[in-house]
Order: structure tokens, then sequence, then C-alpha cells
């Protein structure tokens, strides 16, 4: 499985939201602290507030926050929002897919695989992960 730029990015700035939601955070701060490239990072924001898994606000005191708690945002939905399909064979879905002869039952172990990393992503939660101390504090904080 290849996991993309984009949803690496995501859930990275997500958790930069969800470590502290009740102050809005502007894409700088997140690209800074996280060490993503602005101008990807901005794009990636985007799909997650069209996803609903943010919201922000304009002006001087706008930023972004979570468009939902912590606790129901899984990496799953990260990763649909801003890459759709979970998996895809060359760029298509598997949920069509049939092979001929010899090779008639290979669709159904890559629906299983599918599957598999789709209930993981699923159980994982921006706010497990949290608390799981998977994330470091933000470099500059004062936290070590």
């Amino acid at each position: 499985m290849h996991i993309s730029a984009k949803a690496d990015y995501a859930t990275r700035a997500l958790l930069e939201l969800a470590r502290e939601p009740a102050r809005p955070l502007t894409c700088e701060a997140i690209a800074s602290s996280q060490e993503i490239p602005f101008r990807f990072l901005k794009s990636v924001v985007g799909e997650l507030r069209k996803a609903g898994l943010v919201r922000s606000q304009r002006g001087c005191e706008g930023g972004y926050w979570l468009g939902r708690p912590a606790d129901e945002v899984t990496l799953l939905d990260v990763v649909r929002a801003v890459d759709g399909e979970l998996i895809t064979l060359r760029g298509s879905s598997l949920a069509g897919l049939v092979y001929p002869g010899p090779a008639v039952g290979l669709p159904g172990v890559w629906r299983r695989i599918e599957s598999d990393v789709a209930a993981i992503l699923e159980g994982m939660t921006l706010s497990s992960l949290l608390s799981a101390g998977a994330v470091e504090p933000l470099a500059g904080t004062g936290a070590s």
C-alpha cells in the first residue's frame, strides 16, 4: 500500500489542530511546526475543509479548527478525504475487478487487503493517536 504525501500531511495537520482545539491555527503555523511545504499544505487543508474535517474563519482572529471532535475523526476519514479510494489498481477501484482463469481469486485478495487496511484506519482516531503519545510536542513550545 502506498501512503500518499497528501494523506500523511493531512493527518499531521489535523493532529496539530487536535492538540489545541480551542484556538485556531494558520496554515503557516502548521506547515512550520510539521515541516510541510506551505503551498502543498494549503491545498490539502482545502480538501479537508470540503470533507468537513476542518473549518475555517478568515481575518486576523481566523485560522483553522477541527470540523469534528478529534475522537470522531478516523485515519480512514482523512485518507478518503484527500485520496478518495483507499486502494486502487492502476488508478481504478477494486470493486468490479474480475480476472479470468488461474488469476480468478486475485481480486478477492486485493479486496481483502483493502478491507483489512480500512478496518485498521477506522480504528485509529486523532484522539487515540494523541492520547497514546504517538505525536511529539511542537518544536519550540518548551516541551521536551
